[in-house]
C-alpha cells in the first residue's frame, strides 16, 4: 500500500514513519492490489493529544478510522486495529449476503471461512430501554446529558416536537441529530 504520511503541528521522524509504516503496511494482507491502494495519514497534535487519523479509498467503500491518545505510538496502534475491525467487519456484511464479486470490487481479499470464525466476536443487542420523551429544549438536554454521563441523549424538542438525538463531539462539542 502507498502510504501519505503528513503531520500536523508535529514532526514525523523516521521512526514515527517506520512506526506507521509498519503498523499500518499490516494491512496489505487483507488487499487485493495493495500496490494500487493509496492511504492517507494525518498525525496532529491537539494539546497534550496525539491524533491519528487514517483513510483509505477502495473501489466500493472508503475506510476512515481516527483515534486519539496521549502517546502517539498507542494512537497509531489503535488506529491500525480500528482499521482491521472495519476491513474484516466489510468482508463479513459482503459474505453473508455471498456477494464474492462485491467484496472483489473492494479491493479486500476474501476467506469465507475465517470470516465465518469471526462473525462470533460480533456485537448483539443485550438490553433495550424505554424512555419518557419530555419536551425540552437543546439547553436543558444538554444538562441531562451532562447529568447521565453517556455519550448521546435523545429527547423531543420543545419548539419542534421532534425527535432529537443529542451527542458530544471528539471536539467536546455537541452535534444534534433530528428526524423528519
Amino acid at each position: 500500500m502507498i502510504l501519505n504520511i503528513r503531520g500536523d503541528k508535529l514532526e514525523i521522524t523516521p521512526a514515527i514513519k517506520s512506526y506507521i509504516e509498519e503498523k499500518i503496511g499490516r494491512l496489505d494482507k487483507y488487499l487485493e492490489n495493495p500496490e494500487n491502494i493509496t492511504a492517507n495519514i494525518i498525525a496532529r497534535v491537539r494539546g497534550i493529544e496525539q491524533i491519528v487519523e487514517v483513510t483509505i479509498r477502495l473501489k466500493k467503500v472508503i475506510l476512515r478510522a481516527e483515534e486519539t491518545h496521549k502517546d502517539l505510538y498507542a494512537a497509531i496502534d489503535l488506529v491500525s486495529e480500528k482499521l482491521e475491525r472495519q476491513i474484516l467487519k466489510n468482508k463479513t456484511r459482503m459474505s453473508r449476503k455471498h456477494n464474492t464479486s462485491l467484496v472483489k470490487d473492494m479491493n479486500i481479499n476474501f476467506d469465507l471461512h475465517k470470516i465465518e470464525n469471526e462473525e462470533k466476536d460480533e456485537g448483539k443487542i443485550v438490553k433495550r430501554k424505554t424512555i419518557e420523551m419530555k419536551p425540552m429544549s437543546e439547553e436543558e438536554a444538554i444538562l441531562q446529558l451532562n447529568l447521565i454521563d453517556h455519550d448521546f441523549f435523545v429527547y423531543k424538542d420543545a419548539d419542534t416536537n421532534q425527535i432529537c438525538v443529542l451527542y458530544k463531539r471528539k471536539d467536546n462539542n455537541y452535534g444534534v441529530i433530528t428526524t423528519e
